[in-house]
């Protein structure tokens, strides 16, 4: 069990990050999490670049949540510069989006996506989709993730 692998949110909008961090809560998640607000940032961040070489600050994380709409390089450009990366390939990413363009759906599952959720309008859901999150891709699932970094 990886319970304390850092988390990386991929989003740009302060209260999605906000209401996420609120349902980690709710959900007892007490992983780190690192936020960065566009798709640029992301590929930094995965990458080591700039402000993102210090790894024992910014660790690989063991999950990405990683929204679609972002500022310079959408969610699926960083899905697919990950999957195009050799050492970052078995990263967990999970699309949380408020897309259900089934067309977009399609793309990141193509992509490589492990999961495409959709962005509930209810903390309540939000809180039961965190718990989710927590038993299945946190407690339970292992992945190939765990050897890198």
């Amino acid at each position: 069990m990886m319970t304390r692998q850092t988390i990386l949110q991929v989003e740009d909008r302060e209260e999605d990050v906000f209401l996420l961090r609120y349902a980690f809560k709710r959900a007892g998640i007490e992983n780190p999490v690192r936020v960065v607000v566009d798709g640029q940032q992301a590929v930094n961040y995965l990458s080591g670049k700039d402000a993102y070489s210090d790894r024992l600050k910014f660790p690989l994380p063991h999950l990405i949540l990683l929204d679609l709409q972002l500022p310079h390089l959408t969610g699926l450009q960083v899905l697919e510069w990950i999957r195009s990366q050799p050492a970052l390939k078995p990263l967990i990413v999970i699309i949380l989006s408020s897309s259900i363009h089934e067309g977009d759906i399609r793309r990141a599952y193509e992509l490589g996506a492990n999961a495409f959720l959709v962005k509930p309008s209810s903390t309540d859901t939000l809180a039961d989709m965190a718990a989710a999150l927590k038993h299945f891709w946190l407690t339970h699932n292992i992945s190939p993730a765990e050897t890198i970094g």
